[in-house]
């Protein structure tokens, strides 16, 4: 016999872990389309390019991009500041709705850092981006010449 306060435990438990999975579902709205690395790229470091599109109906912000072929990935901004080139790095990267972001040379782009192995020309490199919302999209980028 269930007890009226077992079964309530284990239906916040149950509630619970609902909420924790829909958390980590993986976003259907936001996509990382066209992806690349540069060809050939240094052993311990490449740059990655793309787009990321949100066809969402709510802005959202990359917080985090993180790939099995890489120890360290991370978002970065490259501007020029007194005609001397700086990069810096972003916590955060928002898109809003119904909007594009471009990850490109000399810009916004992603810096793939401590590779596990060295890159071949036509790689296919599976990414994660992290959302503000909790969820994540599943990206992809190819080793091409630019």
């Amino acid at each position: 016999m269930i007890t009226k306060p077992f079964a309530c435990v284990l239906l916040a438990m149950a509630s619970f872990a609902a909420g924790t999975s829909a958390q980590a579902a993986e976003s259907t709205c936001v996509h990382l389309g066209e992806g690349w690395i540069r060809f050939p790229a240094m052993a311990h470091m490449a740059g990655g390019f793309g787009r990321i599109d949100n066809a969402c109906k709510a802005d959202v912000a990359v917080t985090s991009v993180r790939s099995a072929a890489f120890k360290d990935v991370s978002l970065h901004e490259t501007t020029l500041v007194d005609g001397v080139s700086r990069m810096r790095e972003v916590e955060r990267l928002p898109v809003a709705a119904g909007k594009s972001v471009e990850l490109k040379p000399g810009g916004l782009h992603l810096m793939l850092m401590d590779g596990t192995g060295p890159l071949q020309e036509g790689q296919r490199v599976p990414l994660l981006l992290g959302l503000s919302d909790g969820t994540e999209v599943r990206g992809e980028l190819v080793v091409r010449k630019p």
